[in-house]
């Protein structure tokens, strides 16, 4: 039982309760629990501070609790720190890296990244790669066994618009970055295409080639398709991405136009004015088309077959899916039809939604021709913490420089609840003293830098009686329920609202409480230590690197 689990149980034991839905209460109040009575007052029939004030007065201190006092309609809990900070600090310390782990549960798999070949990977990708990644490590963390696998667009009318700026642009390939120049070709060809109905019908006529199997274009498509899919394996590996399975549009579609005949041959979807179509109407989800008028299948079928591969290659207990808000309404029509066509794969489907990422010029599209890709990024991003770095670091290795960029990216993506929109600033993504990576990692290498001068002795906690050192150990008691409550919750910026309040109360304590030669020495270092191993373990989850020295 981990230490906070351990204090949770002697509480409900020193107030003779059942169960207890405990809170953390204000720092003003100097408690480290808090019991609110208002759930209690219809058990009781009592106004809630009555009922506080008779547990307080029957209740019998017990383990870790020191005392117990009602303030108002609430019950306040005092722990024995010298008891729980010893049997905190020797767990962190003792455990390391596995500090705040979780047992082992089932399997789950996220499905994240989605790029579509063809096209240019931009930075409303990498909120997706950085929220899945986060996601997955989180319920790594947690206990879960993870698969990771992509779904990705290489198949469809963009592939054969970047197809028609190959053939009609003159442009030659560069000996590298192949990858990102297809993204150029797109754009460009998009454009000229979107000017000319002319132009439109040809990249149609390509589309069909391509479908029935044209061996020409056949080729370009297999041969291009590869540039793509290897600049997307450079971006994966900068996430600390390895999917397990890569799932392709164009392998699901015949199956897709399989099944969508079976669905309506067994009454299951129907005919609308020639389409193949699920009528969801009753639910209020309208009509979800599989196969439109000519037969070609719709993402819609594409997902119906998706889902029941996922579930016969990996068997999981659940699958979430990264996609954005835009596709709500997708996910529903298409988790109400595998209700009605294959409840088993049904209830183990999720969609996590997330927001659209902004600049001052507003949304980006890949569409329009306007993105910010994820090369010309990380360039800039990259140009400005070189000099960020240097102003405080300037001896730092060069590969410092990279992984505070990385760093800000990542964070910047993650910090916020999904459901937010991100205004994207590299200036607050690169700041070291404010909520930003670059301010986690400088503490994580701060505290490195301290354990670097002496070695952490026999921990002591009777020595650790300043307020900001109680407050660092209360915090780091939390870890471990954070930890599970985010994965619960399937929200990984919970894991970064705990590192930057870590770092922020760490930066506190080191400031104004000496380390280094002080009497206290010996369990301040396994404080220091205790925090360094915490905030590592945080950052590990958001997929940041923790420098040891900046």
């Amino acid at each position: 039982m981990d230490p906070y689990e351990k204090l949770k149980a002697d509480i409900i034991k020193s107030i003779a309760l059942p169960e207890a839905a405990l809170e953390t209460p204000p720092q003003i109040t100097g408690a480290d629990l808090a019991l609110p009575c208002f759930s209690l007052a219809k058990k009781f029939k009592k106004p809630p501070a009555a009922i506080a004030r008779e547990l307080a007065e029957k209740a019998k201190p017990r383990g870790l609790i020191s005392r117990i006092e009602a303030t108002g309609p609430y019950l306040n809990f005092f722990a024995d720190w010298e008891s729980l900070g010893n049997l905190l600090l020797n767990e962190i310390l003792a455990k390391k890296e596995g500090f705040g782990s979780g047992k082992m549960k089932e399997k789950i798999m996220v499905e994240f990244a989605h790029p579509n070949t063809h096209k240019a990977f931009h930075i409303g990708h990498i909120r997706n790669i950085a929220l899945g990644e986060s996601l997955s490590r989180l319920l790594e963390k947690s206990g879960y066994k993870v698969v990771r696998t992509n779904y990705q667009g290489d198949i469809g009318p963009h592939v054969a618009k970047c197809l028609w700026g190959l053939l009609h642009l003159g442009k030659t390939p560069p000996a590298k970055d192949k990858g990102i120049w297809l993204g150029e070709i797109y754009a460009e060809a998009n454009q000229k295409i979107s000017d000319n109905p002319k132009r439109e019908e040809e990249v149609r006529e390509i589309n069909k080639k391509l479908y029935a199997g044209d061996p020409s274009l056949r080729k370009l498509w297999k041969q291009t398709r590869k540039w793509s899919l290897d600049y997307f394996e450079s971006v994966y590996k900068d996430f600390g991405s390895k999917f397990d399975r890569l799932y392709f549009e164009s392998e699901v579609e015949a199956p897709g136009i399989k099944l969508a005949k079976t669905l309506l041959n067994k009454g299951v979807a129907k005919k609308s004015e020639g389409a193949i179509v699920m009528d969801l109407k009753k639910w209020d989800l309208g009509v979800y088309v599989l196969l439109t008028q000519d037969q070609t299948p719709l993402y819609s079928v594409k997902d119906f077959v998706l889902a029941s591969l996922q579930d016969k290659e990996f068997h999981p207990s659940r699958i979430i899916h990264v996609v954005g808000t835009e596709q709500i309404l997708h996910f529903r029509q298409l988790f109400k039809s595998l209700e009605l066509t294959n409840p088993v794969v049904a209830k183990k489907e999720n969609h996590l939604p997330y927001e659209l990422v902004n600049l001052k010029s507003g949304k980006i599209s890949s569409r329009e021709g306007r993105v910010i890709t994820y090369d010309s990024m990380k360039k800039e991003i990259l140009a400005h913490a070189i000099k960020e770095t240097k102003k405080h670091s300037p001896n730092a290795p060069a590969k410092t420089a990279e992984s505070v960029a990385l760093g800000g990216i990542k964070y910047d993506m993650i910090k916020q609840s999904p459901e937010k929109t991100i205004m994207f600033d590299w200036e607050q993504a690169l700041s070291f003293e404010g909520n930003a990576a670059p301010y986690l990692q400088y503490t994580h290498a701060r505290a490195c830098s301290i354990l670097r001068k002496a070695k952490p002795g026999k921990c002591d906690a009777r020595h650790l009686k300043e307020e900001k050192e109680l407050l660092l150990m209360r915090k780091l008691l939390t870890f471990p329920g954070t930890v599970q409550a985010a994965a619960r919750d399937l929200r990984p910026h919970y894991i970064a609202n705990y590192a930057y309040q870590l770092a922020s109360l760490f930066n506190d304590f080191y400031q104004a409480i000496p380390v280094i030669g002080s009497p206290q020495e010996k369990a301040r270092l396994a404080l220091v230590q205790a925090v360094q191993l915490t905030l590592g373990n945080s950052l590990k989850i958001l997929g940041i690197t923790a420098p040891e020295k900046m």
